[in-house]
């Protein structure tokens, strides 16, 4: 029997810039277009197949837990990963890899709203599992107003180092289980550092995608696209 299909979705951090929406509760639990960022990655997760869920948190933690609950509304397991003290990113997956418990997984940044499909992440993450020469692959998108010198290059199916024109990483993405095995659970560490030592060595796949894509990073830029969801609704 094959290991179930699993994905981690991020929901540690403390939303600073968000406040004072985050005072009284978390980032993810934040609505946009009338239903919560973290309950519309969980449902794309669902229907695109997954049905493993490990979802870390430490700001209003227990609220994120009272919002999804088991799983059982959307056919899925949800684990907690629980941190005292958010631990990055890097660090929020290793502390999580048993929960995880699975070679090959996809990883969703909380905080970011998208169209994208995430069956591109099912199979993203079966790619991983068929070529061991390759530890992550990154979904990258067209520089925002707000991050124009964006993050990687893409050559081809390629992230690659070099003076090309970057595209910004937006959160979602498949990465094997070693590329964290290296740090103790309950390290804070950001992502970065290790994405660079990857690109580096050509274990690195991306791909530019194109559609809508919004990272709620302040309260103007979720005012910004509710309204926006809300003329298209009208």
């Amino acid at each position: 029997m094959s290991p179930p299909l699993t994905a981690m979705v991020l929901a540690a951090g403390r939303g600073e810039r968000m406040r004072p929406l985050t005072d009284s509760k978390p980032k993810p639990l934040l609505e946009v277009g009338g239903k919560t960022l973290i309950e519309r990655h969980i449902a794309k997760l669902a229907a695109a197949g997954f049905k493993r869920v490990v979802v870390n948190h430490a700001h209003f933690g227990n609220q994120i837990e009272a919002a999804l609950g088991n799983g059982t509304r959307w056919d899925i397991e949800i684990y907690f990963s629980a941190e005292i003290e958010a631990l990055e990113t890097a660090g929020g997956i290793a502390n999580a890899l048993e929960l995880i418990a699975v070679d090959t997984f996809a990883v969703v940044n909380s905080d970011v709203y998208s169209d994208y499909n995430y069956g591109e992440l099912k199979t993203a993450t079966s790619r991983l599992a068929r070529d061991p020469n390759l530890i992550a692959h990154l979904v990258l998108v067209s520089n925002p107003a707000h991050h124009p010198d964006g993050d990687f290059t893409l050559d081809g199916d390629k992230v690659v180092t070099g003076p090309a024109e970057k595209l910004t990483f937006n959160g979602l993405g498949a990465y094997r289980r070693e590329m964290f095995a290296s740090i103790t659970p309950g390290e804070k560490l950001s992502l970065a550092p290790l994405l660079h030592d990857q690109i580096r060595a050509g274990r690195v796949s991306g791909e530019h995608y194109q559609g809508r894509w919004a990272d709620i990073g302040t309260p103007e830029r979720l005012a910004s696209l509710n309204d926006l969801l809300e003329r298209e609704a009208s």
